[in-house]
């Protein structure tokens, strides 16, 4: 029996929200996760080339290239098969036309038009989250709902362990050392890279003033952290909460309010 995925409710558009409105990425993955969100952003053109005729969104492109071919573009997009041949594992004998070896925007936009991706309009972030989890099955969701799916949450608070080895073949001990493509998503955001229209309630804390240093007064800290936990509640706002009030969370502040946080340069 051929499982069916799961409809994109308004339920699971408030999980996705809310997931990554939570996600931490701990400070021994940040390096790692830099690293490669730099790679994504120096290679945008190629991605943007990708994506070119349809309404994908270059990030889309860029993660699943990471987590399929490690960002190397001698891979196929489909699964991270050489691009000397078409590919030979699921899905099997892609790009169809043409001959090998493929460019990589050739193979790329192959992929994405397989994947379902070029015929999507909403690519609000539910729906971007939506699609990478797609991308990859949903078999963790509908098989192991006890485990979030690493190919988005892998390298943040939200997984630990449980993973599919191989097609169809299920371990509950195998940790994913790859960083997810949702967690690679909020780094982007935090970094101004891109933002993503998420809204929240919440009431406003205590404003407290600008820090051109990280603070080492413990009251400020603890202030500072609850303005960066409500300003995170707000519409395309994603802070590191790290308790420092510094130019990030002066930016964000100006954003929601519409003034300067108390102290910050102009």
């Amino acid at each position: 029996m051929i499982a069916v995925a799961p409809r994109l409710t308004g339920a699971l558009r408030r999980e996705y929200e809310d997931l990554l409105r939570t996600c931490v990425i701990p400070p021994a993955r940040f390096g790692e996760t830099d690293r490669i969100v730099e790679r994504l952003r120096r290679d945008r053109g190629r991605y943007e080339a990708a994506c070119a005729g349809s309404r994908v969104p270059w990030v889309f492109a860029g993660i699943v290239h990471e987590l399929e071919a490690g960002g190397v573009f001698t891979r196929h997009l489909h699964n991270g098969d050489p691009l000397s041949a078409r590919t030979r594992r699921v899905p099997k004998g892609r790009p169809r036309r043409g001959e090998p070896p493929f460019a990589w925007e050739t193979s790329a936009a192959d992929a994405l038009a397989l994947s379902g991706a070029t015929r999507a309009h909403d690519w609000s972030l539910p729906s971007l989250l939506y699609r990478l989890e797609a991308y990859n099955g949903f078999g963790y969701r509908l098989h192991h709902p006890e485990v979030r799916s690493p190919y988005l949450w892998a390298g943040s608070q939200h997984y630990v362990r449980g993973k599919y080895v191989s097609d169809g073949r299920w371990s509950a001990a195998a940790v994913s050392t790859q960083i997810g493509g949702a967690v690679l998503l909020r780094r982007m955001a935090e970094l101004g890279i891109d933002a993503f229209a998420v809204t929240y309630p919440g009431g406003e804390p205590a404003v407290v003033a600008y820090h051109a240093e990280k603070p080492a007064n413990a009251a400020v800290r603890a202030q500072a952290l609850e303005l960066q936990r409500w300003l995170n509640t707000h519409r395309g706002i994603f802070l590191r909460e790290d308790g420092w009030p510094g130019p990030a969370t002066a930016a964000a502040y100006r954003r929601v309010t519409g003034h300067p946080l108390p102290g910050a340069p102009p």
